[in-house]
Protein backbone atom coordinates (compact mmCIF):
# COMPACT_ATOMS: atom_id res chain seq x y z
CA UNK A 1 0.00 0.00 0.00
CA UNK A 2 2.83 2.37 0.93
CA UNK A 3 4.53 1.51 -2.34
CA UNK A 4 1.38 2.36 -4.31
CA UNK A 5 1.10 5.73 -2.59
CA UNK A 6 4.73 6.46 -3.44
CA UNK A 7 4.12 5.57 -7.07
CA UNK A 8 1.02 7.80 -7.25
CA UNK A 9 2.89 10.67 -5.59
CA UNK A 10 5.77 10.20 -7.99
CA UNK A 11 3.46 10.22 -11.01
CA UNK A 12 1.73 13.38 -9.80
CA UNK A 13 5.08 15.08 -9.25
CA UNK A 14 6.22 14.01 -12.71
CA UNK A 15 2.98 15.29 -14.29
CA UNK A 16 3.38 18.63 -12.50
CA UNK A 17 7.04 18.92 -13.54
CA UNK A 18 6.20 18.03 -17.15
CA UNK A 19 3.39 20.57 -17.24
CA UNK A 20 5.70 23.22 -15.75
CA UNK A 21 8.42 22.43 -18.29
CA UNK A 22 6.01 22.61 -21.23
CA UNK A 23 4.73 25.94 -19.98
CA UNK A 24 8.27 27.24 -19.42
CA UNK A 25 9.31 26.31 -22.97
CA UNK A 26 6.12 27.91 -24.31
CA UNK A 27 6.89 31.16 -22.48
CA UNK A 28 10.51 31.22 -23.69
CA UNK A 29 9.39 30.73 -27.29
CA UNK A 30 6.64 33.38 -26.94
CA UNK A 31 9.10 35.94 -25.57
CA UNK A 32 11.64 35.21 -28.30
CA UNK A 33 9.01 35.49 -31.02
CA UNK A 34 7.72 38.86 -29.78
CA UNK A 35 11.07 40.33 -28.66
CA UNK A 36 9.93 40.53 -25.03
CA UNK A 37 12.34 41.44 -22.27
CA UNK A 38 12.09 41.50 -18.47
CA UNK A 39 10.41 44.38 -16.66
CA UNK A 40 11.34 46.19 -13.46
CA UNK A 41 10.12 44.33 -10.38
CA UNK A 42 9.33 46.30 -7.24
CA UNK A 43 11.09 44.98 -4.10
CA UNK A 44 9.02 42.40 -2.19
CA UNK A 45 9.77 39.94 0.60
CA UNK A 46 8.15 37.18 -1.48
CA UNK A 47 6.20 37.14 -4.73
CA UNK A 48 4.11 33.98 -4.34
CA UNK A 49 1.43 35.48 -2.10
CA UNK A 50 2.65 39.08 -1.96
CA UNK A 51 1.16 39.63 1.48
CA UNK A 52 3.71 42.33 2.34
CA UNK A 53 2.44 44.50 -0.52
CA UNK A 54 -1.16 43.82 0.48
CA UNK A 55 -0.40 45.10 4.02
CA UNK A 56 1.23 48.22 2.59
CA UNK A 57 -1.79 48.87 0.37
CA UNK A 58 -4.27 48.32 3.18
CA UNK A 59 -2.38 50.75 5.44
CA UNK A 60 -2.22 53.29 2.61
CA UNK A 61 -5.96 52.86 2.12
CA UNK A 62 -6.54 53.40 5.84
CA UNK A 63 -4.38 56.54 5.72
CA UNK A 64 -6.24 57.69 2.58
CA UNK A 65 -3.01 57.83 0.58
CA UNK A 66 -3.22 54.80 -1.68
CA UNK A 67 -3.13 56.63 -5.01
CA UNK A 68 -0.25 58.87 -3.90
CA UNK A 69 1.68 55.81 -2.68
CA UNK A 70 1.17 54.33 -6.14
CA UNK A 71 2.35 57.53 -7.83
CA UNK A 72 5.55 57.50 -5.76
CA UNK A 73 6.27 53.98 -7.01
CA UNK A 74 6.19 55.25 -10.58
CA UNK A 75 8.63 57.99 -9.59
CA UNK A 76 10.93 55.41 -7.99
CA UNK A 77 10.66 52.47 -10.41
CA UNK A 78 9.63 53.97 -13.75
CA UNK A 79 6.53 54.01 -15.90
CA UNK A 80 6.00 50.23 -15.92
CA UNK A 81 6.78 47.65 -13.23
CA UNK A 82 5.44 44.40 -11.82
CA UNK A 83 4.55 42.95 -8.43
CA UNK A 84 2.46 40.32 -6.70
CA UNK A 85 -0.39 40.80 -4.22
CA UNK A 86 -2.63 38.20 -2.58
CA UNK A 87 -1.53 35.53 -5.03
CA UNK A 88 -2.11 37.67 -8.10
CA UNK A 89 0.77 38.76 -10.33
CA UNK A 90 0.25 42.17 -11.90
CA UNK A 91 1.89 44.82 -14.04
CA UNK A 92 1.30 48.50 -13.37
CA UNK A 93 1.84 51.11 -16.06
CA UNK A 94 1.36 54.75 -17.02
CA UNK A 95 2.73 54.36 -20.55
CA UNK A 96 0.19 55.68 -23.04
CA UNK A 97 0.97 53.00 -25.63
CA UNK A 98 0.52 50.25 -23.04
CA UNK A 99 -2.84 51.65 -21.97
CA UNK A 100 -3.93 52.01 -25.59
CA UNK A 101 -2.91 48.39 -26.26
CA UNK A 102 -4.91 47.07 -23.29
CA UNK A 103 -8.03 49.16 -23.90
CA UNK A 104 -8.14 49.28 -27.68
CA UNK A 105 -5.48 47.73 -29.92
CA UNK A 106 -5.51 44.32 -28.24
CA UNK A 107 -8.92 44.76 -26.60
CA UNK A 108 -9.92 41.11 -27.04
CA UNK A 109 -6.78 39.92 -25.23
CA UNK A 110 -8.04 41.42 -21.97
CA UNK A 111 -11.12 41.14 -19.77
CA UNK A 112 -12.48 42.15 -16.38
CA UNK A 113 -11.45 38.85 -14.77
CA UNK A 114 -12.63 38.66 -11.18
CA UNK A 115 -14.77 41.81 -11.21
CA UNK A 116 -17.87 39.63 -11.29
CA UNK A 117 -16.84 37.95 -8.03
CA UNK A 118 -16.06 41.30 -6.38
CA UNK A 119 -18.95 43.42 -7.67
CA UNK A 120 -21.54 40.79 -8.58
CA UNK A 121 -23.32 40.63 -5.20
CA UNK A 122 -24.42 44.25 -5.69
CA UNK A 123 -24.34 44.87 -9.44
CA UNK A 124 -25.08 41.42 -10.86
CA UNK A 125 -24.24 40.90 -14.52
CA UNK A 126 -24.35 44.24 -16.26
CA UNK A 127 -22.34 46.48 -18.54
CA UNK A 128 -19.57 47.10 -15.98
CA UNK A 129 -19.18 43.55 -14.68
CA UNK A 130 -19.29 41.33 -17.77
CA UNK A 131 -17.07 40.47 -20.73
CA UNK A 132 -17.41 39.09 -24.24
CA UNK A 133 -20.79 38.47 -25.82
CA UNK A 134 -22.65 39.23 -22.61
CA UNK A 135 -20.98 42.64 -22.36
CA UNK A 136 -21.72 43.34 -26.03
CA UNK A 137 -25.41 42.60 -25.37
CA UNK A 138 -25.39 44.89 -22.32
CA UNK A 139 -23.77 47.73 -24.22
CA UNK A 140 -26.20 47.34 -27.12
CA UNK A 141 -29.04 47.47 -24.58
CA UNK A 142 -27.75 50.51 -22.70
CA UNK A 143 -26.03 52.75 -25.24
CA UNK A 144 -29.12 53.94 -27.19
CA UNK A 145 -30.48 55.39 -23.95
CA UNK A 146 -27.74 58.04 -23.86
CA UNK A 147 -28.59 59.84 -27.08
CA UNK A 148 -28.30 63.60 -27.26
CA UNK A 149 -32.06 64.01 -26.87
CA UNK A 150 -31.97 62.35 -23.45
CA UNK A 151 -28.79 64.12 -22.32
CA UNK A 152 -30.07 67.52 -23.44
CA UNK A 153 -33.32 67.32 -21.44
CA UNK A 154 -32.50 69.54 -18.45
CA UNK A 155 -35.97 70.64 -17.33
CA UNK A 156 -36.42 67.79 -14.87
CA UNK A 157 -32.92 68.31 -13.51
CA UNK A 158 -33.74 71.93 -12.70
CA UNK A 159 -36.27 70.70 -10.11
CA UNK A 160 -33.52 68.87 -8.27
CA UNK A 161 -31.16 71.84 -8.55
CA UNK A 162 -33.72 74.10 -6.87
CA UNK A 163 -34.09 71.56 -4.05
CA UNK A 164 -30.29 71.44 -3.78
CA UNK A 165 -30.00 75.24 -3.58
CA UNK A 166 -32.64 75.33 -0.84
CA UNK A 167 -30.36 73.15 1.34
CA UNK A 168 -27.47 75.64 1.19
CA UNK A 169 -27.33 78.07 4.17
CA UNK A 170 -27.86 81.71 3.21
CA UNK A 171 -26.33 83.09 6.44
CA UNK A 172 -22.71 82.30 5.61
CA UNK A 173 -22.52 79.19 7.77
CA UNK A 174 -20.47 76.18 6.65
CA UNK A 175 -21.95 73.43 4.49
CA UNK A 176 -20.43 70.20 3.15
CA UNK A 177 -21.28 70.39 -0.54
CA UNK A 178 -20.00 66.89 -1.22
CA UNK A 179 -22.78 65.30 0.85
CA UNK A 180 -25.35 67.36 -1.03
CA UNK A 181 -23.80 66.56 -4.42
CA UNK A 182 -24.10 62.82 -3.80
CA UNK A 183 -27.74 63.31 -2.82
CA UNK A 184 -28.40 65.53 -5.85
CA UNK A 185 -26.95 63.05 -8.32
CA UNK A 186 -28.74 60.13 -6.65
CA UNK A 187 -32.02 62.02 -7.02
CA UNK A 188 -31.45 62.96 -10.67
CA UNK A 189 -30.08 59.54 -11.63
CA UNK A 190 -32.99 57.63 -10.09
CA UNK A 191 -35.49 59.92 -11.84
CA UNK A 192 -33.71 59.39 -15.18
CA UNK A 193 -33.43 55.62 -14.66
CA UNK A 194 -36.56 54.66 -12.71
CA UNK A 195 -38.98 57.42 -13.62
CA UNK A 196 -39.31 58.42 -9.95
CA UNK A 197 -36.63 60.08 -7.87
CA UNK A 198 -35.77 58.80 -4.40
CA UNK A 199 -35.66 62.50 -3.40
CA UNK A 200 -32.82 61.98 -0.93
CA UNK A 201 -32.43 65.75 -0.60
CA UNK A 202 -35.90 65.91 0.96
CA UNK A 203 -36.79 62.35 2.01
CA UNK A 204 -37.62 61.78 5.67
CA UNK A 205 -35.36 59.75 7.92
CA UNK A 206 -36.54 56.14 8.05
CA UNK A 207 -38.38 56.27 4.72
CA UNK A 208 -37.82 53.61 2.07
CA UNK A 209 -36.08 56.17 -0.13
CA UNK A 210 -33.73 57.28 2.65
CA UNK A 211 -32.93 53.66 3.51
CA UNK A 212 -32.20 52.85 -0.13
CA UNK A 213 -29.77 55.77 -0.42
CA UNK A 214 -27.89 54.77 2.72
CA UNK A 215 -27.72 51.08 1.87
CA UNK A 216 -26.63 51.77 -1.70
CA UNK A 217 -23.82 54.01 -0.40
CA UNK A 218 -22.80 51.40 2.15
CA UNK A 219 -22.71 48.54 -0.36
CA UNK A 220 -20.73 50.38 -3.01
CA UNK A 221 -18.25 51.76 -0.44
CA UNK A 222 -17.16 48.18 0.27
CA UNK A 223 -16.59 47.17 -3.35
CA UNK A 224 -13.11 48.69 -3.47
CA UNK A 225 -11.86 46.46 -0.66
CA UNK A 226 -13.45 43.42 -2.27
CA UNK A 227 -11.63 44.16 -5.52
CA UNK A 228 -8.27 44.45 -3.72
CA UNK A 229 -8.87 41.04 -2.13
CA UNK A 230 -9.37 39.63 -5.62
CA UNK A 231 -9.94 35.88 -5.80
CA UNK A 232 -9.81 35.66 -1.99
CA UNK A 233 -12.79 37.99 -1.41
CA UNK A 234 -15.06 34.99 -0.74
CA UNK A 235 -13.09 34.28 2.45
CA UNK A 236 -14.18 37.55 4.08
CA UNK A 237 -17.88 37.50 4.85
CA UNK A 238 -19.48 40.85 5.54
CA UNK A 239 -23.03 40.63 6.88
CA UNK A 240 -23.47 44.40 6.66
CA UNK A 241 -22.56 44.34 2.95
CA UNK A 242 -24.81 41.35 2.27
CA UNK A 243 -27.80 43.03 3.95
CA UNK A 244 -27.19 46.29 2.08
CA UNK A 245 -27.21 44.41 -1.24
CA UNK A 246 -30.50 42.70 -0.33
CA UNK A 247 -32.13 46.00 0.64
CA UNK A 248 -31.03 47.68 -2.59
CA UNK A 249 -32.31 44.77 -4.68
CA UNK A 250 -35.70 44.71 -2.95
CA UNK A 251 -36.17 48.44 -3.55
CA UNK A 252 -35.24 48.28 -7.25
CA UNK A 253 -37.17 45.05 -7.85
CA UNK A 254 -40.36 46.73 -6.64
CA UNK A 255 -39.90 49.58 -9.12
CA UNK A 256 -39.27 47.10 -11.93
CA UNK A 257 -42.33 45.05 -10.98
CA UNK A 258 -44.48 48.19 -11.14
CA UNK A 259 -43.03 49.09 -14.55
CA UNK A 260 -43.67 45.58 -15.89
CA UNK A 261 -47.23 45.73 -14.59
CA UNK A 262 -47.81 48.99 -16.44
CA UNK A 263 -46.18 47.65 -19.59
CA UNK A 264 -48.47 44.61 -19.51
CA UNK A 265 -51.61 46.07 -17.94
CA UNK A 266 -54.61 44.01 -16.90
CA UNK A 267 -56.77 46.87 -18.10
CA UNK A 268 -56.09 49.69 -20.51
CA UNK A 269 -56.29 52.39 -17.82
CA UNK A 270 -52.97 51.19 -16.33
CA UNK A 271 -51.10 51.55 -19.59
CA UNK A 272 -48.01 53.77 -19.50
CA UNK A 273 -49.19 55.49 -22.64
CA UNK A 274 -52.66 56.28 -21.28
CA UNK A 275 -51.82 58.01 -18.02
CA UNK A 276 -52.61 61.40 -19.43
CA UNK A 277 -49.30 62.77 -18.22
CA UNK A 278 -46.88 64.53 -20.61
CA UNK A 279 -44.34 62.16 -22.12
CA UNK A 280 -40.85 62.21 -20.61
CA UNK A 281 -37.90 59.98 -21.07
CA UNK A 282 -37.47 57.12 -18.57
CA UNK A 283 -34.53 54.74 -18.97
CA UNK A 284 -36.40 51.76 -17.52
CA UNK A 285 -39.41 52.27 -19.78
CA UNK A 286 -37.19 52.29 -22.85
CA UNK A 287 -35.33 49.19 -21.62
CA UNK A 288 -38.63 47.32 -21.54
CA UNK A 289 -38.65 47.53 -25.33
CA UNK A 290 -35.58 45.23 -25.35
CA UNK A 291 -36.09 42.90 -22.39
CA UNK A 292 -38.70 41.95 -19.79
CA UNK A 293 -36.30 39.92 -17.64
CA UNK A 294 -36.52 41.48 -14.12
CA UNK A 295 -33.02 40.33 -13.13
CA UNK A 296 -31.49 41.71 -16.32
CA UNK A 297 -33.29 45.01 -15.84
CA UNK A 298 -32.15 45.30 -12.23
CA UNK A 299 -28.53 44.53 -13.06
CA UNK A 300 -28.29 47.08 -15.86
CA UNK A 301 -30.10 49.76 -13.84
CA UNK A 302 -27.76 49.35 -10.86
CA UNK A 303 -24.68 49.35 -13.10
CA UNK A 304 -25.72 52.64 -14.68
CA UNK A 305 -26.86 54.11 -11.36
CA UNK A 306 -23.49 53.44 -9.75
CA UNK A 307 -21.52 54.88 -12.65
CA UNK A 308 -23.78 57.83 -13.46
CA UNK A 309 -24.41 58.94 -9.91
CA UNK A 310 -20.87 58.68 -8.51
CA UNK A 311 -19.14 60.03 -11.61
CA UNK A 312 -21.00 63.33 -11.54
CA UNK A 313 -20.91 63.70 -7.75
CA UNK A 314 -17.14 63.15 -7.71
CA UNK A 315 -16.56 65.69 -10.48
CA UNK A 316 -18.76 68.31 -8.79
CA UNK A 317 -17.14 67.76 -5.40
CA UNK A 318 -13.64 68.27 -6.75
CA UNK A 319 -14.79 71.23 -8.83
CA UNK A 320 -16.00 73.12 -5.77
CA UNK A 321 -13.05 71.95 -3.68
CA UNK A 322 -10.92 73.75 -6.28
CA UNK A 323 -13.17 76.81 -6.67
CA UNK A 324 -13.13 77.40 -2.91
CA UNK A 325 -9.33 77.68 -3.10
CA UNK A 326 -9.11 79.61 -6.35
CA UNK A 327 -11.28 82.76 -6.27
CA UNK A 328 -9.56 83.91 -9.48
CA UNK A 329 -10.98 80.92 -11.35
CA UNK A 330 -14.37 81.32 -9.65
CA UNK A 331 -14.52 84.91 -10.92
CA UNK A 332 -13.45 83.92 -14.47
CA UNK A 333 -16.18 81.32 -14.63
CA UNK A 334 -18.74 83.71 -13.20
CA UNK A 335 -17.82 86.36 -15.78
CA UNK A 336 -18.12 83.90 -18.69
CA UNK A 337 -21.49 82.66 -17.44
CA UNK A 338 -22.78 86.20 -17.05
CA UNK A 339 -21.53 87.32 -20.48
CA UNK A 340 -22.90 84.30 -22.33
CA UNK A 341 -26.20 83.67 -20.54
CA UNK A 342 -27.22 87.12 -19.21
CA UNK A 343 -29.02 85.55 -16.26
CA UNK A 344 -30.94 82.99 -18.34
CA UNK A 345 -30.93 79.33 -17.40
CA UNK A 346 -28.61 77.32 -19.66
CA UNK A 347 -29.66 74.67 -22.14
CA UNK A 348 -27.60 72.04 -23.91
CA UNK A 349 -26.50 74.40 -26.69
CA UNK A 350 -25.59 77.37 -24.48
CA UNK A 351 -23.60 75.10 -22.16
CA UNK A 352 -21.46 74.11 -25.13
CA UNK A 353 -20.55 77.78 -25.70
CA UNK A 354 -18.95 78.12 -22.25
CA UNK A 355 -15.35 77.45 -23.29
CA UNK A 356 -13.64 78.31 -20.01
CA UNK A 357 -16.06 76.05 -18.15
CA UNK A 358 -15.03 73.23 -20.49
CA UNK A 359 -11.33 73.92 -19.78
CA UNK A 360 -12.10 73.98 -16.06
CA UNK A 361 -13.85 70.60 -16.12
CA UNK A 362 -11.08 69.08 -18.27
CA UNK A 363 -8.51 70.21 -15.71
CA UNK A 364 -10.57 69.02 -12.74
CA UNK A 365 -10.85 65.58 -14.36
CA UNK A 366 -7.13 65.60 -15.09
CA UNK A 367 -5.93 66.21 -11.55
CA UNK A 368 -8.81 64.38 -9.87
CA UNK A 369 -10.00 61.64 -12.24
CA UNK A 370 -13.23 60.01 -11.13
CA UNK A 371 -11.73 56.51 -11.50
CA UNK A 372 -8.05 57.05 -10.64
CA UNK A 373 -6.91 53.47 -11.32
CA UNK A 374 -8.20 50.55 -13.33
CA UNK A 375 -7.03 47.24 -14.73
CA UNK A 376 -7.65 44.28 -17.02
CA UNK A 377 -6.90 40.54 -16.88
CA UNK A 378 -5.12 38.85 -19.79
CA UNK A 379 -7.41 36.16 -21.22
CA UNK A 380 -4.54 34.68 -23.25
CA UNK A 381 -0.77 35.11 -23.49
CA UNK A 382 -0.20 38.56 -24.95
CA UNK A 383 2.13 41.57 -24.79
CA UNK A 384 2.29 45.25 -24.00
CA UNK A 385 4.74 47.29 -26.14
CA UNK A 386 6.80 49.14 -23.52
CA UNK A 387 8.51 48.52 -20.19
CA UNK A 388 10.94 45.68 -21.00
CA UNK A 389 14.73 45.79 -20.98
CA UNK A 390 17.15 48.25 -19.35
CA UNK A 391 15.73 51.22 -21.29
CA UNK A 392 12.07 50.19 -20.94
CA UNK A 393 11.56 50.32 -24.70
CA UNK A 394 11.00 46.60 -25.35
CA UNK A 395 7.75 44.64 -25.18
CA UNK A 396 6.76 42.69 -22.05
CA UNK A 397 5.03 39.34 -22.09
CA UNK A 398 1.72 39.32 -20.23
CA UNK A 399 0.90 35.70 -19.35
CA UNK A 400 -2.69 34.54 -19.35
CA UNK A 401 -4.39 35.38 -16.03
CA UNK A 402 -2.05 38.28 -15.23
CA UNK A 403 -3.41 41.75 -14.44
CA UNK A 404 -2.34 44.90 -16.25
CA UNK A 405 -3.27 47.85 -14.06
CA UNK A 406 -2.97 51.47 -15.09
CA UNK A 407 -3.00 54.58 -12.91
CA UNK A 408 -4.95 57.38 -14.57
CA UNK A 409 -4.17 59.62 -11.58
CA UNK A 410 -0.41 59.20 -12.04
CA UNK A 411 -0.52 59.37 -15.85
CA UNK A 412 -2.43 62.66 -15.67
CA UNK A 413 0.45 64.10 -13.66
CA UNK A 414 3.25 63.20 -16.09
CA UNK A 415 5.34 66.31 -16.74
CA UNK A 416 6.48 64.99 -20.12
CA UNK A 417 2.83 65.10 -21.22
CA UNK A 418 1.44 68.14 -19.39
CA UNK A 419 4.54 70.25 -18.88
CA UNK A 420 6.63 71.25 -15.84
CA UNK A 421 3.52 72.63 -14.10
CA UNK A 422 1.65 69.31 -14.39
CA UNK A 423 0.91 69.26 -10.64
CA UNK A 424 -0.73 72.69 -10.79
CA UNK A 425 -4.40 73.37 -11.50
CA UNK A 426 -4.42 75.53 -14.63
CA UNK A 427 -7.52 75.33 -16.87
CA UNK A 428 -5.87 77.53 -19.50
CA UNK A 429 -3.62 74.63 -20.54
CA UNK A 430 -6.64 73.27 -22.48
CA UNK A 431 -6.99 76.37 -24.67
CA UNK A 432 -6.25 75.58 -28.35
CA UNK A 433 -3.31 77.99 -28.49
CA UNK A 434 -1.52 75.93 -25.82
CA UNK A 435 -1.32 73.03 -28.26
CA UNK A 436 -1.95 70.30 -25.66
CA UNK A 437 -2.67 66.94 -27.32
CA UNK A 438 -2.43 64.27 -24.61
CA UNK A 439 -4.19 61.51 -26.58
CA UNK A 440 -4.16 58.30 -24.53
CA UNK A 441 -2.48 60.25 -21.74
CA UNK A 442 -5.89 61.69 -20.79
CA UNK A 443 -8.52 59.13 -19.81
CA UNK A 444 -11.16 60.65 -17.51
CA UNK A 445 -13.82 58.33 -18.94
CA UNK A 446 -11.70 55.34 -19.97
CA UNK A 447 -11.07 54.56 -23.66
CA UNK A 448 -11.54 52.06 -26.43
CA UNK A 449 -14.70 49.96 -26.87
CA UNK A 450 -15.49 50.24 -23.15
CA UNK A 451 -15.35 54.04 -23.06
CA UNK A 452 -18.01 55.40 -20.71
CA UNK A 453 -21.37 55.57 -22.50
CA UNK A 454 -22.63 58.22 -20.08
CA UNK A 455 -19.77 60.72 -20.25
CA UNK A 456 -21.83 63.43 -21.99
CA UNK A 457 -24.61 62.90 -19.47
CA UNK A 458 -22.13 63.44 -16.61
CA UNK A 459 -20.46 66.46 -18.20
CA UNK A 460 -23.77 68.09 -19.07
CA UNK A 461 -25.17 67.58 -15.58
CA UNK A 462 -21.97 68.86 -13.94
CA UNK A 463 -21.83 71.90 -16.23
CA UNK A 464 -25.47 72.75 -15.57
CA UNK A 465 -24.99 72.47 -11.80
CA UNK A 466 -21.92 74.73 -11.78
CA UNK A 467 -23.66 77.34 -13.91
CA UNK A 468 -26.80 77.42 -11.77
CA UNK A 469 -24.83 77.68 -8.52
CA UNK A 470 -22.67 80.52 -9.85
CA UNK A 471 -25.83 82.28 -11.02
CA UNK A 472 -27.30 82.01 -7.51
CA UNK A 473 -24.24 82.85 -5.41
CA UNK A 474 -21.78 85.70 -5.73
CA UNK A 475 -18.80 84.17 -3.94
CA UNK A 476 -17.46 81.04 -2.28
CA UNK A 477 -15.40 80.85 0.93
CA UNK A 478 -13.16 77.95 1.88
CA UNK A 479 -13.87 76.58 5.36
CA UNK A 480 -11.26 73.83 5.37
CA UNK A 481 -7.57 74.76 5.29
CA UNK A 482 -6.32 71.16 5.40
CA UNK A 483 -4.74 69.61 2.26
CA UNK A 484 -6.85 67.51 -0.09
CA UNK A 485 -7.24 63.90 0.98
CA UNK A 486 -8.51 61.02 -1.12
CA UNK A 487 -11.62 59.02 -0.40
CA UNK A 488 -11.40 55.97 -2.62
CA UNK A 489 -14.08 53.38 -3.24
CA UNK A 490 -14.91 52.62 -6.86
CA UNK A 491 -14.66 56.32 -7.58
CA UNK A 492 -12.62 59.03 -5.90
CA UNK A 493 -14.08 61.84 -3.82
CA UNK A 494 -12.74 64.32 -1.26
CA UNK A 495 -11.70 62.56 1.95
CA UNK A 496 -12.66 65.53 4.15
CA UNK A 497 -15.70 66.60 2.19
CA UNK A 498 -16.10 70.02 0.58
CA UNK A 499 -16.67 72.43 3.47
CA UNK A 500 -17.45 75.90 2.20
CA UNK A 501 -19.74 78.87 2.63
CA UNK A 502 -21.63 80.30 -0.35
CA UNK A 503 -22.50 83.99 -0.42
CA UNK A 504 -25.94 84.78 -1.92
CA UNK A 505 -26.33 87.61 -4.42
Amino acid sequence: MVGLKSIVAGLLALAFATRWLIRYVSIVRFKRKHGCKSEVRIPQVERIIGYDLFKIQMQASKDKKIIEVSRKRFENFGNTWSGSMMGQRFFNTIEMENVKTVLATNFRDFGLGQRQESFGPLLGQGIFTTDGVQWEHSRALVRPNFTRAQVADLDTFETHILQFISKIPKDGSTVDLQTLFFQLTLDSATEFLFGASVNSLSSKEGSEQEKFGKQFDLAQSKLGRRSRLGKLSFLFRDKEFDQACRDVHVFVDKIIADALEKAQPHDIEKSIDSTGEPWRYIFLTEMLNSTRDPKRLRDELLNILLAGRDTTASLLSHSFHLLARRPDIFNKLKAEISNELHGEKPNYETLRNLKYLKYFLNEALRLYPVVPANGRFAVRDTTIPLGGGPDGKSPIMIPKGTVVAYSVYSMHRRKDIYGPDALEFRPERWAPEEGLRPGWGYLPFNGGPRICVGQQFALTEASYTIVRLLQEFSAIENRDETPWQENLSLTMSCGRGVKVALVPK
